[in-house]
């Protein structure tokens, strides 16, 4: 993805902060993009954390959708719970090249909200009851903090009981 592509979705998102009156707190950082590595150089634990995962949603042989699937840090993606909310045959994760077109953002920078009408968000009740949400600002060496609340206000998204507990590590 083009490196002005990344400043765009950065700057809309600023653009939709400010105009909404929302407290918010940038944060500066090494580039990083992975959660836990991330979280560490934040100072807070993963819990705090959103996880933005684009999936690909079959609901039969001719229809896909996308959808953005946001849990807290700690936590994975159920992806049986997201195949059961949509009734659907397949859910999988998107290809790389998809989910940055849509997320308008690079692995490791997508955004909790969406700016496309063919990515439908969908969050965890867990992350929008967190009183602080941490998650990089489309970008990867610039976080943002905001509260649950005002997270859900803005982004408006479809709140489902679609996380997992973390696996444990082989």
């Amino acid at each position: 993805m083009p490196d002005h592509a990344e400043h765009d979705t950065y700057d809309h998102l600023i653009a939709l902060l400010d105009s909404s009156h929302v407290d918010y707190r940038l944060l500066d950082h090494a580039p990083e993009g992975g959660t836990a590595a991330v979280c560490a150089l934040r100072g807070h634990p993963a819990s705090e954390a959103a996880k933005c995962i684009v999936l690909r949603v079959r609901t039969d042989r001719r229809t896909t959708r996308h959808v953005l699937a946001v849990v807290p840090g700690d936590r994975r993606v159920d992806l049986d719970a997201v195949r059961a909310l949509f009734g659907a045959r397949y859910v999988g994760f998107s290809d790389p090249e998809t989910a940055e077109r849509l997320a308008h953002a690079v692995p490791g920078t997508v955004l909790p909200f969406s700016f496309d009408p063919d990515l439908e968000v969908v969050a965890d009740p867990d992350v929008v009851a967190r009183p602080k949400l941490y998650f990089n600002a489309a970008r990867l060496d610039r976080s943002l903090l905001i509260s649950g609340a005002d997270y859900e206000r803005l982004a408006k998204p479809r709140i489902e009981r679609i996380a997992a507990p973390a696996r444990a590590e082989a």
